[in-house]
């Protein structure tokens, strides 16, 4: 068996369509959904990612704009831009990109967020409404995997989903919106004993780690479908590097370049899977659709 490849950029594509549509029926009541990250410092990462959602915004008939500040900004200061944003009826999404500089509690900067227009779906009273089912804004990434198997013609209910990953941003707000499509799911984590066995029982398999090639092809049980949420940078000569099998970025990484991989070893996977997402291309192009489809969520909700 070779696996089908759940095309991401495809799907999104897709997603994107539908907000151009909504924001176009918004624009025709003169209403301009409007997006603001807020950026904390000078971390090129950030910076590429904050670019690349507002002009993302944009393109889509959204307001994108990005409030930049220098990583000397003291917590009561950003926390004073948020207050700012809160009331500005022109804001219907406030995105803090992380990670902060050290000295900025996280945590307290995603709660001074007014939950409704938290399109990250982090906020403390968005993270319980999902949850309990309720229908509110759920982190994009999570979301944008459910929007994939939906995509892929799956149907959730009654399927085993083993979710490789804890954390707050990805693995725990994905198996509750797997709960809620009636899956049976089982989180494992860097303490669960036997995690090769309980992966092989998956019929979806989501890898939500954060380490290269971490899921090998006997993890994955035959006709699973299989996605991965990792994007790890793997350096030429790093112990990583010699992980890898495909021919293609064995030849990047020989002629000294850097090359990006999942969590999951995706040749030997590919042979035994149903579908599976690619790295690059498949969950990672969700994540700014469904930010996207999120502020216009906001917006709609917000004004009525």
């Amino acid at each position: 068996m070779t696996a089908r490849l759940l095309d991401g950029k495809a799907i999104a594509a897709e997603v994107e369509a539908e907000v151009r549509r909504d924001a176009g029926e918004l624009a025709g009541r003169g209403i301009t959904p409007g997006l603001v990250a807020v950026r904390v410092g000078e971390d090129p990462a950030s910076e590429v990612y904050v670019r690349n959602k507002a002009r993302k915004a944009v393109e889509l008939g959204l307001r994108g704009t990005q409030e930049h500040l220098p990583a000397d900004t003291t917590q009561s200061q950003l926390m004073s831009l948020i207050e700012k944003l809160n009331r500005d009826d022109e804001v219907d999404g406030i995105l803090i990109q992380l990670p902060l500089p050290a000295h900025i509690d996280s945590s307290t900067v995603l709660r001074a967020v007014d939950p409704a227009k938290d399109v990250d779906g982090f906020h403390p009273i968005n993270v319980g409404r999902l949850h309990l089912g309720e229908a509110t804004l759920a982190p994009c990434t999570p979301a944008g995997v459910i929007r994939m198997l939906d995509a892929a013609g799956v149907t959730l209910r009654g399927k085993h989903a083993v979710v490789i990953g804890r954390s707050n941003i990805v693995g725990k707000p994905v198996a509750a919106l797997l709960l809620g499509r009636d899956c049976t799911v089982t989180v494992c984590h860097s303490r669960t004993r036997d995690l090769p066995a309980i992966a092989r029982e998956a019929d979806i398999l989501v890898a939500a780690i954060g380490r290269p090639l971490f899921v090998t092809g006997d993890m994955v049980r035959e006709g699973a479908i299989v996605v991965d949420v990792g994007i790890n940078r793997v350096n030429p000569g790093s112990a990583e590097s010699a992980m890898i099998r495909d021919e293609g970025k064995r030849a990047a990484l020989e002629a000294g370049k850097s090359v990006l991989v999942g969590d999951v070893e995706f040749t030997a996977a590919i042979e035994k899977a149903s579908w599976i997402t690619p790295v690059p291309g498949g969950v990672g192009p969700m994540t700014i659709a469904m930010l996207m489809k999120n502020t216009v969520t906001a917006a709609t909700e917000r004004r009525g």
